[in-house]
């Protein structure tokens, strides 16, 4: 680690690297231009269970 001006500086307590490294994490997360999450969940591309003529067994209502 580069020796320096410090960019957080606890006030009470002494957190461990974890608790430190979770703070870091969280900031990093709210500054602006962090990366949004989508509007919409991807969907799968799987599509074959939806397709009706895909599979009918002999002895289905179909």
């Amino acid at each position: 680690m580069e020796t320096g001006e410090a960019l957080i500086r606890v006030e009470r307590g002494h957190p461990d690297e974890v608790e430190l490294a979770a703070v870091v994490a969280v900031l990093l997360g709210l500054r602006p231009g962090a990366e949004e999450a989508p509007e919409e969940p991807p969907t799968a591309e799987i599509s074959w269970w939806r397709e009706p003529d895909a599979y009918a067994a002999p002895e289905s209502w179909r």
